[in-house]
């Protein structure tokens, strides 16, 4: 479904990513680990069309996505529920997801769509015409995901879901991730609790200073990584 081959980005004069290469399959989970700075969220910055990249290839659906503005990826059928959520904050929930659907022009689509959320997130029909920033992180949290759902996602990209959360908060986002999973949609996701997200996925990599440093499955990630040590970009050696 994605590919990523030999990808090349900068911030300015730094360099981001330095030969990323990645695919995620349709159905499949897969996760993208490491240390703060490993360029994790620039991966999912330069698929989604934030960030051009200034070498390599990015298919999607065998469709060079590389370089197009992020509303042409959008249509394709990528969404990111970016770091720190980014709710318009002064819109009421009832409006932000009325975005997330801009793509969407049928009515009657978009009430069907609505009530699929609401089955997910009951609290966001109780704060339909609450505004954004009076919500709490958690139900940001599921504002922002309700919000990338609107559009019909064939790739829904997380970067770090559980940030700045309570645990039992956290553990209600990740029964989440795992619910959307089982419904069929392909993730990528980004997450700092390395522990809970490969109980989860099919699939990950360790990115390390804007390279991959190991890939494999799950079990294959907890043989070759120290899980405590990730964070520090410390691995095991054989």
């Amino acid at each position: 479904m994605l590919e990523l081959k030999s990808i090349h980005a900068r911030y300015g004069a730094i360099k981001a990513l330095r030969g990323i290469t990645l695919e995620v399959k349709e159905g499949e989970m897969v996760a993208l680990i490491g240390v703060n700075g490993a360029g994790k969220s620039t991966t999912l910055a330069t698929i989604a069309g934030v960030l051009r990249p200034v070498e390599g290839m990015i298919t999607f659906l065998d469709e060079s996505i590389a370089g197009k503005p992020p509303e042409a990826i959008a249509r394709r059928g990528i969404s990111l529920v970016p770091e720190g959520r980014a709710i318009l904050a002064s819109l009421t929930v009832e409006e932000n997801l009325r975005l997330g659907a801009f793509i969407r022009r049928n009515h009657q689509e978009y009430l069907m769509d609505l009530e699929e959320n609401f089955s997910l997130f009951p609290i966001l029909k109780e704060r339909f015409y609450q505004l954004g920033g009076t919500l709490s992180g958690g139900e940001q949290q599921q504002l922002a995901i309700a919000r990338a759902l609107m559009s019909h996602p064939k790739l829904l990209m997380l970067d770090e879901p559980s940030l700045g959360l309570a645990p039992l908060i956290v553990d209600q986002i990740f029964d989440l991730i795992k619910t959307l999973h089982n419904r069929g949609v392909t993730i990528l996701l980004v997450e700092q609790n390395v522990d809970r997200t490969l109980e989860i996925v099919d699939r990950a990599y360790l990115l390390n200073t804007g390279t991959i440093q190991t890939s494999g499955s799950a079990s294959q990630i907890r043989s070759q990584v120290d899980i405590e040590g990730v964070y520090l970009g410390d691995q095991k050696r054989d």
